[in-house]
């Protein structure tokens, strides 16, 4: 787990006030849920063989309540549940988003954290593949917002759980006839969950991958019909995109499209977003059956991308740092820094009372645009003094409304 400085904070600050432009451009309403969860909605949801459950959860005993929690290791489940608990979709769908920490207990490696932050979107209620092709169509244009090149977009469809099924009966007996050349993690996998063993990224297993039996042959009709209807949606919205059979997804709530955003610019962990259709969790989880699909993209690895592939991404400068000298001066610094907020402005009042030469100093060094000087002369005369720091340009004396104007139009 790691601290976000400030430094890094402001980053952060500015990619969230796009993200949620961005969502409410789409229609989609924040949700707010517990970090903490009981254990057993994320064991029914995410399923009890999967990598998640088995071995990254942090649980503990309650003992107050003598039940299991889970520190949430993803959104999807809590934002079901909530659903579920607060009627949120029986008198229509929802399109929903949330901003937020999660929890899993992965082996310590660049781009990975034990508390990482997803956005995570849902859109609960929806049936038709044309939603499934907004996320993805979403998504391109997040990537476009963010300046962001070479990501690339693998999909894949499970098909229904009857599909899926008849597919695990073959790959079990393709992977059981392959048993000696599988390693130690896909072995524990066929018994538990032999889909994820076309997911894994052990070099020496992908030809046997590559070769194994493809589940689109176990597809029905309407399956593949959602997933071609889904696909000329991407083509008329200009999103390239490659159809990755062995893309399965950790998770077992996923049936049909399933989708994930790479990129190759983060090293091994190039996974930046990836969801899919989930039309069987409320009903496994307790509620009344309902289609619904989502998507989390994981802004650790995103904004480490921005990082990487711009040199700059917003101007996040503030406007004013405040230098005053004198009792008088402090007192009237004191109100024009109100006024200058009054008008929008953000201002670094210097709490020091140092030298002018030393509050200069830190004016310059802050990052500041301009730095506001007044002393006892100018607190008599009602005047401030604005010097440029950013740009050229010449120390005006002037009244605090004109100095409002030449800040704001330079």
């Amino acid at each position: 787990m790691n601290d976000i400085l400030p430094e890094q904070a402001s980053l952060w600050e500015r990619f969230e006030d796009i993200v949620r432009d961005w969502l409410h451009a789409y229609g989609y309403r924040n949700l707010r849920t517990p970090i903490l969860e009981r254990t057993e909605l994320f064991v029914r949801s995410i399923g009890a063989a999967t990598d998640i459950v088995e071995k990254e959860m942090y649980t503990f005993a309650d003992v107050l309540n003598d039940e299991s929690l889970t520190l949430r290791p993803e959104g999807t489940a809590s934002c079901v549940r909530a659903a579920i608990e607060h009627n949120l979709i029986y008198n229509g769908s929802q399109r929903l988003y949330y901003i937020g920490s999660m929890f899993r207990h992965e082996r310590p490696q660049k781009g990975r954290y034990r508390q990482f932050h997803q956005v995570g979107v849902e859109a609960l209620g929806f049936a038709k593949p044309v939603i499934d092709a907004e996320h993805i169509v979403m998504c391109s244009r997040l990537w476009r917002q963010l300046g962001l090149e070479y990501v690339a977009l693998d999909i894949n469809t499970l098909g229904n759980s009857e599909a899926r099924a008849r597919y695990r009966t073959k790959l079990v007996a393709y992977l059981e006839k392959n048993r000696a050349a599988l390693d130690d993690d896909s072995r524990r996998r066929l018994s538990t969950n032999p889909l994820r063993v076309l997911d894994s990224k052990n070099p020496a297993l992908q030809t046997l991958i590559a070769q194994a039996p493809q589940l689109i042959d176990d597809l029905d009709d309407a399956s593949l019909n959602s997933f071609e209807s889904m696909q000329a949606l991407l083509r008329e919205a200009g999103v390239k995109f490659t159809v990755n059979p062995q893309l399965v997804r950790g998770l077992d709530y996923y049936n049909d499209t399933v989708f994930e955003w790479t990129t190759r610019s983060l090293g091994a962990q190039g996974a930046l977003c990836a969801g899919g259709r989930y039309d069987g969790l409320f009903e496994q989880i307790g509620g009344k059956p309902a289609p619904a699909c989502g998507f989390a993209l994981g802004i650790e690895r995103v904004l480490e991308l921005v990082q990487a592939t711009q040199t700059q991404t917003a101007n996040d400068a503030d406007d004013v740092y405040l230098v005053h000298q004198g009792a008088m001066a402090q007192r009237f610094a004191f109100m024009v820094a109100e006024q200058l907020r009054d008008h929008g402005l953000t201002v670094i009042f210097d709490g020091s009372c140092g030298s002018f030469k030393s509050q200069m100093k830190k004016a310059n060094s802050s990052g500041v645009r301009f730095a506001v000087i007044i002393g006892d002369d100018e607190a008599n005369a009602r005047q401030v003094s604005v010097k440029p720091l950013r740009i050229d340009g010449a120390q005006t004396k002037c009244t605090v409304a004109q100095a409002v104007e030449l800040i704001k139009n330079r």
